[in-house]
């Protein structure tokens, strides 16, 4: 079900009650007022959600109040992410939910805004100069909600503590890498008991081996993508290439299995596994995950974690969850401006991501409730 923008307007019970939730964090009046407002605009029909937009549809002359509420004024956008996730997990969390680490670009011309550099953009598909947010969604079966976000921060520049300082980058942010920043998010989450029973990864994440066993450590069942090149203990006693180990997969292991429904219908692949990690704990079981794309045999690989009678079908429903997180991505940049900021420094953009993130699982929520479970509401 597509969600229509206008229908905001019959939510409005709704989105008071959510402002209401996330008000004391905003201390003074005039900020939770203002607040309410920019998501008010974000959830609007505004063609772009920067602060002209917002303060002219909130009937402000200025943007001085919409760009005070992400410089200046007194809130910390890190509750209001505890109070974000708090929400999706009472309106969409299930035991069976996959947390989902992805990252997205945001491209940018001039070289001062917090994070920026030319690197590669999944997003642009090509190297852009642009800022990377690394997020962490959750994926039920009810609909899907990012509820973390770290801007990552090259080594050029956290070398460069002048121009953090002109960025707004406190001193103790040091450098971490994207697998670092992905373990961050999952243990905030994970110690506040966020209900899931997978995570899933790309190959940025998956290729991490300390991310891999850090998951292990705490018993977190997972389907990260790894390259065709990673090594594996196989059940030889012996490292193998995931490749290698692919090639060895008789005909009979292949199945045919949707990874969820895309654009087009469907996502259908042939997959197979074997067991890897001769070396495990009871009642758990390693896994090599392969997906062959039917129109021209081109293979992924994932590396697998969880109970010992996980069936396949299972490993292939966590691994297709990542691409409800694109789509989700598309939703916050289209209908809640997560990429509209005109702002630079490091704070801001953590208030107005964190802001555009509330809006959208505002709008998950409306969908689950619209949707029946099993319905198409995921």
């Amino acid at each position: 079900m597509d969600v229509g923008l206008a229908q905001v307007q019959g939510w409005s019970v709704e989105l008071e009650a959510l402002c209401e939730r996330i008000a004391p964090r905003f201390g003074r009046v005039e900020v939770r007022r203002r607040a309410g407002a920019f998501l008010g605009g974000l959830l609007a029909g505004v063609e772009r959600k920067n602060g002209w937009q917002l303060a002219e549809h909130a009937g402000e002359d200025t943007p001085d109040g919409m760009q005070r509420l992400l410089n200046h004024a007194r809130w910390d956008p890190e509750e209001v992410r505890d109070d974000l996730r708090g929400y999706v997990v009472e309106h969409l969390g299930d035991p069976q939910a996959v947390l989902v680490v992805d990252e997205t670009g945001f491209l940018k011309k001039g070289s001062k805004s917090a994070g920026v550099q030319r690197q590669y953009s999944g997003t642009a598909g090509r190297i852009e100069n642009c800022q990377l947010g690394v997020f962490l969604a959750y994926a039920g079966p009810s609909g899907h909600a990012l509820i973390d976000r770290e801007l990552y921060l090259p080594e050029g520049w956290t070398a460069d503590r002048q121009r953090c300082r002109v960025a707004g980058i406190p001193e103790q942010v040091e450098f971490h890498t994207k697998p670092q920043l992905a373990r961050v998010m999952l243990e905030r989450a994970l110690d506040a008991g966020v209900p899931c029973g997978w995570v899933t990864a790309d190959e940025v994440y998956g290729g991490d081996g300390r991310l891999r066993r850090w998951l292990e450590e705490r018993d977190v069942p997972h389907v990260l993508a790894v390259k065709r090149s990673q090594a594996l203990w196989s059940l030889r006693l012996r490292q193998e290439r995931a490749a290698n180990l692919a090639g060895q997969l008789p005909a009979r292991a292949w199945r045919q299995l949707s990874a969820g429904d895309g654009a087009k219908g469907p996502r259908v692949y042939a997959w197979a596994r074997v067991a890897i990690r001769p070396l495990r704990e009871p009642g758990r079981g390693h896994w090599l995950l392969v997906r062959r794309r039917l129109a021209d045999g081109e293979l992924a690989y994932y590396v697998c974690y969880g109970p010992a009678r996980t069936t396949l079908a299972e490993l292939v429903r966590v691994a297709g969850t990542r691409w409800m997180v694109e789509s989700g991505f598309q939703a916050g940049k289209g209908q809640t401006g997560l990429d509209h900021y005109q702002v630079r420094r490091y704070p801001a953009w953590y208030r107005h991501v964190t802001l555009a993130m509330v809006a959208l699982a505002f709008l998950a929520v409306m969908r689950a409730r619209a949707v029946p479970v099993g319905a198409g509401g995921g």
